[in-house]
């Protein structure tokens, strides 16, 4: 029964041409558009070293893990260093962010790091980023300091050098830090950074696919729906056949779109390839997962149904940065939980992890949080269905 189901509703998908067009073929012309509007400025497009000031007050410089950290990125003998740091006062700073001077200033007040912009844009973005990482290892670094400390002394051990617990545990998270290297300078690709959010896109207009899966097993929608509510077999078997043979659907018109980019307009996905196609895998879940929970939940008609999940898809898209890439940070900075709860900034973000850090700690948090979104989806979406009751059908 769950074969026969899954080949029966895959057939039909496919025969939705209207369907088909929307999530197999329009993301492939988004993205021939995509490839005629940036080709020309990939080849030209470079970030050089990128200009900044840090506050040098009393919090800073007692610090030492930001202090090493900026110093390191800002380190004039390495080649592909991060930053041209400067080290002034906060009126200094304000001055060259006023002359443009610089991209933005770090000042840390009680160590709270403040990052003030006057524009926003790729490299005030970059600066953002990286600062978050390196506050992120020395919150790290402060709780194993004192998890440690709380060990020895519950040992016995008063006599503590705790310069040296320090010292042990920089050389331990040294080990797994984020080594920032700006291998944007050869490898920046607007194009790349642009069908990164095309393929959050389509992900979730794959969302149709489980949305019209769902609807098929609905009696108040389709005649097929009615057959099953009153035939005498599991209708848990038939939901899950029919949501499988959605994400297959789904999954092909993702491979269809990566063969596009990659070997016809020729899209550097960079070196984590696998990774990335991960993250396309979890993320088209999220979408249907996204589909089956319009599907399930609202009342509307169907095409009610679609417009509402495309709404959402664009509004996402937008959002994490499809028309610009400073849109993602101006929400980052301005509503930070909307981008949160944003599986389209999820999956985007996934890739920016991925294209500017050397470790996947924020690539895998982002996987985390996809799956962790779909899931609560998926519940409420079975929820919904054994909740459904029909006066007539």
């Amino acid at each position: 029964m769950f074969l026969h189901n899954f080949r029966y509703s895959l057939k039909t998908l496919f025969r939705n041409r209207m369907l088909i067009f929307w999530t197999f073929a329009f993301p492939i012309i988004l993205g021939t558009f995509f490839n005629m509007a940036f080709a020309d400025i990939s080849k030209n497009e470079k970030l050089d070293v990128i200009n900044i000031a840090i506050v040098k007050n009393e919090d800073y410089e007692k610090n030492e893990i930001i202090r090493k950290a900026f110093e390191e990125l800002s380190d004039e003998s390495k080649e592909n260093r991060m930053f041209n740091t400067k080290y002034v006062s906060i009126e200094e700073a304000k001055d060259l962010l006023e002359k443009d001077e610089i991209v933005g200033f770090l000042e840390l007040e009680e160590n709270e790091p403040k990052l003030t912009f006057k524009n926003s844009g790729v490299n005030q973005t970059i600066f953002k980023y990286i600062t978050e990482e390196i506050i992120q290892t020395a919150d790290m670094t402060s709780n194993i300091t004192e998890e440690e400390v709380k060990k020895q002394v519950a040992s016995g051990n008063y006599n503590l050098d705790v310069n040296q617990i320090v010292q042990n545990v920089l050389n331990l998270i040294k080990e797994t830090d984020v080594e920032f290297e700006n291998t944007v300078n050869s490898n920046f690709d607007m194009m790349q950074i642009e069908f990164y959010t095309l393929i959050a896109m389509t992900c979730l207009y794959g969302g149709a696919l489980g949305m019209v899966a769902i609807n098929q097993n609905l009696p108040n929608i389709s005649n097929k729906g009615k057959r099953v509510a009153v035939a005498p077999t599991k209708k848990g078997v038939v939901v899950l056949s029919s949501l499988l043979a959605g994400y297959v659907a789904q999954l092909v018109g993702l491979a269809l779109l990566f063969i596009y980019s990659i070997f016809v307009i020729n899209v550097n996905f960079g070196t984590n390839i696998g990774l990335v196609i991960l993250t396309a895998i979890v993320g088209s879940f999220a979408g249907l997962s996204l589909g089956v929970t319009i599907g399930t939940l609202s009342k509307k008609s169907e095409n009610t149904k679609t417009g509402i999940l495309i709404s959402i898809t664009m509004a996402g898209s937008f959002f994490a940065g499809m028309m610009g890439v400073t849109m993602k940070y101006i929400i980052d900075k301005n509503i930070p939980l909307l981008n949160q709860l944003n599986p389209a900034n999820m999956i985007t973000d996934s890739f920016y992890a991925l294209y500017y850090y050397n470790t996947l700690d924020r690539f895998w948090f982002n996987i985390s949080s996809l799956l962790i979104f779909s899931l609560i989806l998926i519940v409420l979406s079975f929820i919904g269905l054994r909740r459904q009751k029909y006066d007539s059908i």
